[in-house]
């Protein structure tokens, strides 16, 4: 039996607790508890972790941090979209802002994000299942990200008029080659093993082992000291992937690595070049053509943000990719392409959104660029700081 201490209620949206180690010190466990809606994240969770996570960070009985999802299916299929689309709807029928859960919802995800990219201790998030746009964020941001076997990762906000943010600039620019914005532009799922290839995951465990890591975790001596202990865990889940290693799906990212490289490489900042650049990809493989046509499908402006934002990205920090993505979302939040994107996937489903522009190749820069214009006098996220 874990000896357990909620900081939560049990039947909380996100489950809060502290399990002592054999040692007398004492895990942080956040375990996102709403497997309906694959665990989507909303603004009650982001509310209950921020400052758990905070306190958790300054308590000296605390070794390190556990991120789980309730149920097997999903860690965490992303934000809870329906709830941003009531927000902007509201507000693009007032034609002023009469409703600030959307814009209000990317800046507290963000400081979360951003907080755990940052966290003082080491972080280990068990990745199963789904996990997807701001889960990602929340996967990507751990200093242990965990895979299995069935994770199904993705961003695929160009769906939806979106675009990879809650530290989505972070993970695509760290990506190998040209893997990021290929992903980016396509929302291509990835798997375990793909999710290694990249750099997203460092070990890939068999979901079944999810027990017998929890055991570990709590039967290993901590040294309370972030360094040490953050070696620990990696020695640990080492040996645990090995044992893993005959369930591995097969690979999709490594054996298309070198073409996708070769068609996009030195084209980031030349968004026709780009475009020309994945469309000559065409009839590779299934996985490659499947995200060709997303893309085609897709929203046109989130094409233009995207291969804007990781142009930017590469010479900017950490907290700096932040503060470019609340910008970006905030101006997608009042425009018509992500309200509409989901309108048509998940609200009417009629899967025929009417994009703002009609193609990839009648995007005009000016409307990209507008994205990244900061709507307020004082960015809301001047004090974040790596």
């Amino acid at each position: 039996m874990v000896a357990e201490t909620l900081r939560s209620s049990a039947d909380a949206p996100a489950v809060l607790a502290e399990w002592e180690t054999g040692d007398g010190q004492a895990l942080g466990v956040i375990t996102l508890n709403v497997p309906k809606t694959l665990n989507s994240l909303t603004l009650e969770m982001i509310r209950l972790m921020d400052p758990c996570l905070r306190t958790w960070a300054e308590d000296s009985r605390i070794v390190g941090i556990y991120l789980r999802g309730s149920g097997e299916r999903a860690f965490c299929a992303g934000g809870d979209i329906q709830a941003l689309y009531r927000s902007m709807v509201k507000n693009h029928e007032a034609g002023k802002q009469v409703d600030d859960h959307a814009v209000t919802f990317f800046e507290e995800e963000y400081r979360l994000d951003h907080l755990l990219h940052t966290y003082p201790k080491p972080v280990l998030c068990f990745g199963n299942g789904v996990v997807m746009g701001g889960g990602l964020g929340l996967l990507s941001a751990s200093s242990h990200p965990v895979v299995t076997e069935t994770s199904r990762v993705a961003m695929p906000e160009i769906t939806i008029g979106l675009f990879p943010d809650a530290g989505g600039t972070s993970l695509l620019t760290r990506m190998p080659g040209s893997m990021g914005l290929f992903l980016g532009l396509t929302g291509a799922q990835i798997n375990g093993t793909d999710a290694l290839e990249v750099g997203l995951g460092r070990h890939l465990l068999a979901a079944d082992r999810q027990a017998q890591l929890e055991a570990a975790l709590l039967s290993t001596a901590w040294a309370g000291d972030a360094r040490a202990d953050g070696a620990m865990l990696d020695a640990l889940l080492a040996e645990l992937d090995e044992q893993s290693r005959s369930g591995r799906p097969d690979a999709r990212v490594a054996p298309n690595r070198a073409a996708i490289d070769a068609a996009l490489d030195g084209k980031l900042g030349d968004y026709p070049a780009v475009i020309a650049g994945v469309r000559s990809l065409a009839g590779s493989n299934d996985w490659v053509d499947k995200g060709l046509a997303t893309l085609e499908r897709g929203c046109p402006v989130t094409a233009g943000i995207v291969v804007e934002q990781l142009t930017r990205a590469q010479t900017m920090k950490l907290a700096d990719m932040f503060r470019m993505e609340l910008v970006i979302g905030t101006h997608c939040a009042r425009n018509p392409d992500f309200a509409e994107g989901v309108r048509a996937l998940l609200i009417d489903k009629d899967q025929a959104p009417k994009w703002s522009v009609a193609s990839l190749d009648a995007l005009p820069r000016e409307q990209v660029l507008a994205h990244f214009e900061p709507p307020w006098a004082e960015h809301p996220l001047d004090d974040l700081h790596d």
